[in-house]
């Protein structure tokens, strides 16, 4: 059932089809899939009124495999099933002996480990049974160009477009945290005006206080098409409003930008189609921000820029006693890029 490259979706259609395997080992970085798994486990498992004598809810750091086993053990009150949740699965100092559970298991018993920020050694005997007869899967973080997919994926889900600004407005804002991410969209649809299926940059500044005009991204836009009077804007803006600037996520975002634009000199074809199927972004993202760039910068310049960057973060978190104000390693940085 742990099948190589088995995948959250996959899971959860199984669940939500009841096709519900003994034991689950959901472990890895990303909290998000972690958490909508196991809880999708536990609702098609059992009704609200079974969960209140069915649900055994236990953590790492306060239980063991015996008392895990012996929970398993039991046998449901009034239902036709229960369910054992191991939270923070990670803090078990060790499972060795669930092998055994796990070769005369209770059929009507279905075991939940959520471990998070590591991995489960594969190479244990109790993996290696979980393999054989339920499901373990590893929920790994998003890369950046994966996340504008899942932002306008989790919105076509609830029947509504969202604009690309604001698609990367968003992710801008909150980043790779997909909990937060998915927060943050849950409060945009509940904004969104009554008949309106559409996201757009406007509701997205009003609903999370980040300028739909002074952002990451429209910096991004003016640097690619060496805007110098536009970069300033921005500059200026960040310099008035610093609770809007955070130098970690600028120059992560900016660096980001900047290996794209690198790596669109490799691609096989040189139409936005071909680079954005390339890079993993979007048309609308190459005819905005990577073609301009890549016309308006040299290879070797976007190698100087990347290391730039580098050399600017490092400055930022004080290496080498630097103490200049962020603002103004900013300033420094577009200067270099522009110029």
């Amino acid at each position: 059932m742990a099948a190589k490259g088995i995948t959250y979706e996959d899971i959860l259609r199984d669940v939500k089809a009841q096709k519900i395997v003994p034991v689950y080992y959901l472990m890895g970085e990303e909290d998000y899939y972690i958490d909508k798994l196991s809880d999708a486990i536990v609702d098609a498992v059992l009704s609200e009124d079974e969960k209140d004598f069915n649900l055994d809810v236990v953590y790492g750091a306060e239980t063991d495999v015996d008392k895990i086993i012996e929970l398993a053990h039991a046998y449901p009150m009034m239902a036709e099933r229960r369910v054992v949740l191991v939270r923070e699965a990670q803090a078990i100092r060790s499972l060795d002996g669930l092998e055994t559970y796990l070769a005369h298991l209770t059929p009507s018993t279905v075991l939940v480990f959520c471990h998070k920020h590591g991995k489960l050694d594969m190479r244990k005997a109790a993996a290696k049974a979980m393999q054989q007869i339920g499901v373990v899967f590893e929920s790994k973080r998003l890369y950046d160009n994966q996340l504008p997919p899942f932002v306008s994926q989790y919105f076509h889900q609830h029947k509504v477009d969202i604009e690309p600004q604001a698609v990367q407005m968003l992710v801008g804002h909150v980043g790779a945290d997909l909990s937060r991410l998915t927060t943050e969209m849950d409060k945009l649809l509940l904004a969104l005006p009554d008949g309106s299926r559409v996201v757009g940059a406007k509701l997205v500044e009003e609903q999370t206080g980040m300028s739909k005009d002074f952002n990451d991204f429209e910096l991004q836009a003016a640097l690619a098409g060496r805007n110098i009077f536009r970069a300033n804007q921005i500059l200026k803006y960040y310099q008035g409003n610093p609770r809007s600037f955070f130098i970690t996520r600028t120059l992560t975002n900016l660096f980001t930008f900047f290996s794209d634009v690198m790596l669109a000199y490799y691609a096989p074809d040189r139409s936005d189609a071909s680079i954005a199927a390339w890079l993993g972004k979007s048309e609308w993202k190459v005819r905005q921000d990577v073609g301009p760039a890549r016309r308006n910068y040299s290879g070797v310049k976007v190698m100087q820029i990347l290391s730039e960057i580098r050399k600017t973060d490092a400055q930022s978190k004080g290496v080498g006693g630097c103490r200049t104000p962020h603002e103004e390693l900013l300033q420094d940085l577009i200067f270099f890029i522009l110029h």
